[in-house]
């Protein structure tokens, strides 16, 4: 699968019309979910058994397109299966018991309800909602593809204005630049260092976020100013609000670019590319060290690795972290050091090194002793090689970038 997204422009009034398509499916949304709550045990057959009746209940959801409908109907479903797999899995924590939502950004649309141009710049929504032509500007090309290859279609609202993605049911094929061979490398990822090789190669850590910190902090002040606690909140505010927003959406899109050109180029100059089997979601639990680790961008670049890696033929393999920091890379014994203790002294064999290079080529040698492929998943989610018809993975992760309007 294949998610292409294009910047939509239209009017103000066609806005508004986006904006009551996603207010509807959202409503269809929590319906369902709390008719799931009244009749625990029902399935996906009495679901949209009960968004047919709402449909002809309210007049607003029949204006909506059927398949629409269907696609708000599979979010909750989705939300319900993933909290029964939580609870048969045992995960440790709260479950992910279903909640309504209440600041939904996207309607998701199938293969009816729009129309492609024959210049494929331009799409058209043909329901009842009335949001009509919308112009596409991106860089991809569509011409490319069928429209039958087209399985869905999805507005996605961000504080810089509209996008419309895309999912295509067409293989991603990649071919790298020359046939490698038996080139290997391991990757010790670091707050310092964006990440260390084991060739010796140092990646410098950009940090977007807290280069943008000072503004990020001054926005957000100027939003404060303007809120006014009990009453409806002013234009300024909601402007102030918005050119907050604006600014983490561009940390975020600076942090992405930057972590999937070195996830790519490491793929694409290696057969095989070893990294830590690291758990982020919970080393952000420490409070001295998670706007590093947040910074840093551990996860996507994982995620970006493990997706890259399936697209190009190199295998990824996430190995044990445990020691990899502390033992010795050229003897092979544990020399203890502390987190502010930079380079690797071994007393046994005298061997001297940068301690993330250290870790690296540890990281390279316990993945050469691993058989079979272990899968990089850092966020617990389906990684992005496995995008289904639902726009799972990638387009999610885009709508973690950016605050509502």
């Amino acid at each position: 699968m294949l998610v292409f997204e294009f910047k939509a422009y239209g009017k103000k009034e066609q806005y508004h019309k986006i904006e009551e398509a996603i207010r509807t499916g959202q409503f269809v949304r929590n319906k369902c979910l709390r008719y799931w709550m009244d009749n625990r045990g029902v399935g996906k057959k009495e679901l949209y058994r009960h968004c047919t009746q709402l449909r002809a209940q309210f007049h607003f959801a029949a204006e909506l397109n059927s398949h629409a409908c269907q696609a708000a109907v599979e979010n909750a479903e989705r939300a319900i299966n993933r909290f029964y797999s939580n609870c048969k899995k045992k995960v440790a924590g709260k479950k992910g018991y279903p909640k309504f939502k209440k600041h939904s950004r996207s309607i998701e649309y199938k293969v009816s309800g729009w129309k492609l141009s024959e210049c494929r710049k331009r799409i058209a929504f043909t329901d009842k909602k009335g949001i009509g032509l919308l112009k596409l500007k991106g860089s991809r090309d569509l011409h490319f593809y069928q429209i039958e290859q087209i399985k869905r279609v999805r507005i996605v609202r961000r504080s810089d204005g509209y996008y419309v993605q895309f999912c295509i049911d067409s293989p991603r094929i990649g071919l790298k630049a020359s046939q490698l061979k038996n080139r290997a490398v391991g990757i010790d990822v670091g707050i310092k260092y964006f990440l260390a090789d084991s060739d010796g190669g140092i990646v410098e850590n950009p940090k977007f976020y807290r280069k943008s910190e000072k503004g990020l902090n001054r926005a957000n002040r100027k939003k404060s100013k303007k809120f006014q606690k009990g009453k409806p909140q002013s234009n300024n505010y909601k402007k102030a609000r918005n050119r907050y927003a604006r600014k983490h959406l561009r940390v975020t899109r600076q942090r992405e670019e930057f972590v999937k050109s070195v996830a790519l180029r490491y793929i694409q100059s290696n057969d095989l590319v070893a990294c830590e089997d690291l758990n982020v979601k919970n080393m952000v639990k420490n409070r001295k060290l998670s706007k590093s680790i947040s910074d840093a961008g551990w996860s996507k670049f994982l995620m970006w690795l493990d997706y890259f890696g399936s697209v190009y033929g190199t295998k990824t393999v996430a190995v044990d972290p445990h020691n990899t920091s502390q033992n010795c890379s050229n003897c092979g014994k544990k020399v203890s050091k502390s987190l502010s203790t930079r380079t690797h002294i071994c007393p046994h064999c005298g061997y001297v090194a940068n301690r993330d290079t250290n870790a690296a080529i540890n990281i390279l040698k316990r993945a050469q002793n691993t058989a079979g492929h272990a899968e990089i998943n850092a966020w617990g989610e389906m990684p992005s090689s496995l995008v289904g018809e639902t726009l799972l993975g990638y387009g999610d992760s885009l709508n973690q970038e950016s605050l509502p309007l």
